[in-house]
């Protein structure tokens, strides 16, 4: 009897064109990126709690990584599916501003941020974690590691690394940005010709490269500095180390934005101030693996073996917009020759 009342409620609601749940199903739409939401990352846990203090429902859609999320809103720009893409990179930052996707929001928590994490001053988008870069190995099966990026062009290393493809991944683009930074825009290209011939493979994105690695295929990877916190952590080993180099490591600043065109403006705010909330960042070091931008905690223990590196060399984001394409199609036809 309770199926047949249900039966009908249900055809009864489909009838007047609403849900049997709610008057909107979904209160918030949120585009990120692949590994975020995956079992092991912080997904799970922040947009649960999320839901759980806003009393709403939010949809969660995972085009691929973090570049593929961006392409993914600019497609869409003129018929916005999402009300915020939470994953942004620092190096795909300007590319974003000149489609003006933005619609500009300034929390009240963002004080307690580094002012070195705040790129935009307009505040169309805003930091949440941020890390470094760095070739990961594996310390049973690697006794020379590389201290620097011309270590990695030695023979010794033939076909034993595996990086992501810059035009799809963001440790991918930043790695590419992080060579032209050390050799130029007159060096970059030839390195990447030497390091081509040690090269396992090149990833569309984070997840297949670390999977890789973790599988035994190469003894380096291109990750971040607090990959290794990872396996200590749950693993309760340090055979994973972070190689770190001489010149320095290129840091990726994550950002999420609220998408113009929402409905939902005043929720889509309180999620951004959410993603600045102790919830939110407390979860950060031991999901997404990054240092949350607001160190509401001490860091975990496993944290001990991810230090930051001393240097940082780095690319003005008004010259990464205007050269980028140029950059990546000359990067794409030095890795086919």
């Amino acid at each position: 009897m309770k199926s047949i009342i249900l039966s009908l409620f249900s055809l009864s609601a489909l009838l007047a064109g609403v849900s049997i749940n709610s008057a909107s199903a979904t209160d918030l739409t949120i585009y990120t990126y692949e590994s975020f939401n995956s079992e092991w990352g912080p997904g799970p846990v922040v947009f649960k709690s999320f839901e759980e203090q806003c009393g709403c429902k939010i949809k969660i859609v995972t085009p691929g990584d973090s570049g593929t999320v961006l392409n993914r809103v600019i497609l869409e720009q003129a018929n916005p599916k999402a009300d915020i893409l939470l994953g942004l990179n620092n190096s795909e930052l300007e590319k974003s501003f000149s489609y003006k996707l933005w619609i500009p929001y300034r929390s009240p928590l963002l004080v307690q941020v580094p002012i070195d994490l705040l790129l935009d001053k307009k505040h169309r988008v805003t930091p949440f974690d941020y890390g470094f870069i760095s070739f990961v190995y594996d310390s049973q099966k690697l006794k020379n590691p590389p201290r620097n990026l011309e270590d990695l062009l030695d023979p010794e290393y033939r076909r034993k690394i595996v990086i992501e493809n810059p035009k799809t991944s963001s440790p991918g683009l930043s790695m590419l940005h992080w060579t032209i930074a050390v050799f130029g825009e007159d060096g970059y290209l030839d390195y990447w010709k030497k390091l081509r011939k040690n090269l396992l493979s090149v990833t569309d994105g984070w997840s297949a490269a670390y999977g890789m690695f973790t599988k035994g295929e190469a003894p380096i990877v291109l990750s971040y500095v607090t990959s290794p916190a990872f396996h200590l952590e749950y693993e309760k080993t340090e055979r994973y180390q972070a190689a770190l180099f001489a010149e320095g490591h290129y840091r990726q600043i994550e950002f999420a934005g609220i998408i113009k065109g929402t409905k939902q403006i005043k929720r889509a705010q309180e999620f951004i101030d959410f993603m600045l909330s102790e919830k939110f960042q407390n979860a950060i070091p031991l999901t997404n693996w990054m240092y949350p931008v607001i160190q509401h905690q001490p860091l975990p223990d496993s944290f001990r073996i991810a230090r930051e590196p001393k240097a940082v060399p780095e690319l003005n984001s008004s010259l990464v917009f205007k050269q980028n394409t140029k950059w990546l199609k000359a990067w794409s036809r030095a890795m086919s020759e």
